[in-house]
């Protein structure tokens, strides 16, 4: 969330001088354009007025060449003159067509919504109706606004993406710099724990305590491999989902509550799948974690494998309160939590690692106020 007012006031000043912009632009262009189609219309009453004097001259009456003139030039205006006998004549239209009268008639139409018709009438006689269309510069006039608008959408969708691209990579980059510092932070004192255990072990002590201080060792050096990898493309190897989601869940199990009830279950047999040991028991301790803190610590965790052939679906079940439908998405975003002492950034590590590492998928599955079931959907490789 950006909290920089200063930041925030530029945006908005950006957005409001874009809005004003674009404004102008669409203004101007229907101003031209009104003001061309006047013009048109102003060029079609002279070419009217022309065609009256020349359909009552007789063959005698010398015109001159300004009636030819006004004929000649125009040749970018399509038109259709009716004469008061029903006669048809057509200018600057298809001439394989000008003898279909159910073209003419819809061409009429067309040209009747698109200007008014212009009335030749000689000494109060009505001597024939011009019905004209607008020319081809002002049909390409007319969709320059919309051509205009699409140009800008498509730049500002450009721009949009590139931010937003270079910002989640930015952000990536940052994560994986803090993952990174933070495994080489954890590796010296795990280096002198290492030497102390050892040390220990020639004092006269109750072993217990050494093996223990090794579990405890061995868990340490397993964080540090995961944050180690956060940011590099980490190595995929065949492993049974099965087995590796079950010794995950049973490292939960005897470390949790007796408050909490875990229940294993698997439809599919050993299935074989490409993973990488250390990421995926991250993943599965990330969402039975979160499933425990929704239970506020007392409840059912359960966790169910069934396979369709081509992809086995990991099933995370717990009894909490339940996620908004409305947060179904929002919650694998980085910062994103409903703990009071949360960094939200546990389901995006887990969205990362399943479907940018795994190529698999993750969902919220169902969630009401009676618990939520997330799954974890990763693809069967074929048994050989």
């Amino acid at each position: 969330m950006d909290f920089n007012p200063k930041r925030k006031t530029s945006n908005l000043i950006l957005l409001i001088a874009s809005f004003v912009i674009v404004s102008l632009i669409l203004w101007n262009t229907n101003s031209f354009f009104r003001k061309f189609k006047e013009e048109e219309r102003l060029k079609m009453e002279i070419w009217a007025t022309a065609q009256s004097e020349f359909q009552q001259s007789s063959e005698d009456t010398d015109l001159g060449n300004l009636h030819l003139k006004v004929f000649q030039n125009n040749t970018s205006t399509p038109m259709i003159l009716v004469n008061k006998d029903g006669s048809v004549r057509t200018n600057n239209m298809s001439s394989a067509k000008v003898e279909d009268s159910l073209y003419i008639q819809r061409k009429i139409k067309k040209f009747q919504n698109e200007n008014t018709p212009i009335s030749i009438d000689q000494q109060g006689e009505h001597l024939a109706t011009l019905y004209y269309g607008n020319s081809e510069v002002l049909n390409k006039l007319k969709y320059y606004p919309i051509a205009l608008l699409l140009i800008i959408f498509l730049f500002g969708a450009v721009l949009f993406f590139f931010f937003k691209t270079n910002k989640a990579s930015e952000q990536n980059k940052l994560w994986a710099g803090m993952a990174k510092e933070t495994a080489h932070q954890i590796g010296t004192p795990l280096s002198s724990l290492l030497g102390w255990n050892e040390l220990l072990k020639t004092e006269s002590i109750n072993p217990e305590i050494t093996r223990e201080i090794e579990k405890d060792i061995s868990r340490l050096e397993t964080i540090t491999e995961r944050f180690s990898k956060i940011g590099s493309s980490p190595v995929l190897e065949r492993h049974d989902i099965v087995s590796e989601t079950k010794e995950a869940f049973e490292y939960l199990k005897v470390r949790s509550s007796k408050l909490i009830h875990f229940d294993f279950e698997s439809k599919a047999t050993s299935t074989m799948v490409l993973l990488n040991h250390s990421l995926y028991h991250w993943t599965i301790e990330n969402l039975v974690k979160n499933g425990i803190d929704a239970m506020k610590g007392k409840g059912n965790i359960g966790i169910s494998i069934l396979s369709d052939g081509k992809y086995v679906h990991i099933q995370v079940s717990d009894s909490g309160h339940g996620i908004p439908k409305s947060d179904f998405q929002t919650i694998f975003s980085p910062g994103f939590t409903s703990k009071k002492r949360g960094w939200g950034l546990g389901l995006s590590l887990v969205k990362r690692i399943v479907e940018e590492y795994h190529n698999g998928k993750i969902k919220v599955l169902s969630s009401n106020k009676n618990g939520t079931i997330m799954q974890v959907s990763l693809k069967v490789l074929d048994q050989v």
